[in-house]
């Protein structure tokens, strides 16, 4: 095996850790800027500042542009995965609604993937991966369960349907990321994608904000690490994972999410960490590693059971 390959390898083996390290300090961003940034309006300008990139860089580079049945696909794609998904996100948030209880919710989307992939990509998944999910959803209530309040003002049907169509919508956009955008030079895709996410988000502005943003040093740090962090990090982190792999299993990745923000919250600003969410932590792990491997040990099993 070349050096190539070998680099190749251990890429792949790492890529899940630092998606799931990058992808748990989003919660930075939006703490820092909800107290002076209306949330769609943040996320609009956001958006816009990513497509630009991208697109810049996609003429720069000469990338190839997808065909224009596909460029549909993935405006369609970053509708999802970008303006329901992190709209709703960010909206519920802003108005109050406690982040254990939108973890708890958001963690329901390895779930809807599994379902929805079988259907949609024929990913076939078995009582492993099924009990891999389980275990994880369990071990995702025990990290966000201090923080688990259902007695705020900011739980309410409002809140709860936003934080619901967002888990949905990422769903969605997920497999829509593999059926249909799979082979795609991924920075002419990425920027349509935030064009149609920035489309929902620039328009759920327009009907419900006033484009209040503060400029402060909060809100400028805040921008500039969901830009360069989340969105051109983390996100082709993500859509690298789902095209090497089942999206099924990829999702999974997301039971971890809670339990690396639980740390974060902890070293930067000074949250508690409570054994039972060690726990979680531990019970999230373990259900990621039988989520990934639950092929390889079914398969396993039956070798050895003949």
């Amino acid at each position: 095996m070349n050096n190539t390959s070998r680099s190749g390898i251990t890429w792949f083996n790492l890529a899940p850790l630092v998606f799931v390290c990058l992808w748990a300090t989003g919660f930075i961003g939006s703490r820092l800027s909800a107290p002076y940034a209306e949330p769609l309006s943040f996320l609009a300008i956001r958006f816009a500042i990513v497509a630009v990139i991208l697109s810049f860089a996609s003429f720069g580079f000469n990338a190839k542009w997808p065909d224009g049945k596909t460029m549909r696909w993935a405006l369609l794609t970053g509708v999802f995965s970008q303006g329901l998904y992190l709209g709703g996100v960010f909206w519920a948030i802003y108005y109050g609604m406690p982040a254990g209880v939108a973890a708890l919710i958001t963690a329901l989307q390895p779930l809807l993937v599994t379902v929805l992939a079988g259907h949609a990509l024929d990913e076939k998944s078995g009582w492993l991966h099924w009990s891999g999910l389980m275990i994880g959803l369990f071990g995702v209530a025990l990290v966000v369960w201090p923080k688990l309040t259902f007695d705020e003002q900011g739980i309410t049907p409002a809140t709860v349907a936003a934080m619901f169509i967002a888990t949905l919508s990422i769903t969605i956009g997920s497999i829509m990321q593999k059926r249909f955008l799979n082979n795609v030079d991924m920075r002419p895709a990425n920027a349509l994608q935030f064009i149609g996410g920035g489309v929902v988000v620039f328009i759920g502005a327009l009907v419900s904000e006033d484009f209040n943003i503060v400029w402060n040093g909060d809100v400028i740090f805040a921008m500039s690490w969901l830009v360069l962090v989340l969105s051109f990090g983390a996100l082709t982190l993500l859509y690298l994972l789902i095209r090497r792999g089942e999206v099924s299993t990829v999702s999974s990745l997301f039971f971890l999410v809670p339990a690396v923000t639980a740390v974060i919250a902890y070293v930067m600003f000074d949250e508690k960490l409570s054994v039972i969410q060690l726990v979680g932590m531990a019970v999230c792990a373990a259900a990621v590693f039988i989520v990934t491997h639950s092929k390889k040990l079914e398969i396993n099993k039956l070798k050895t059971s003949k």
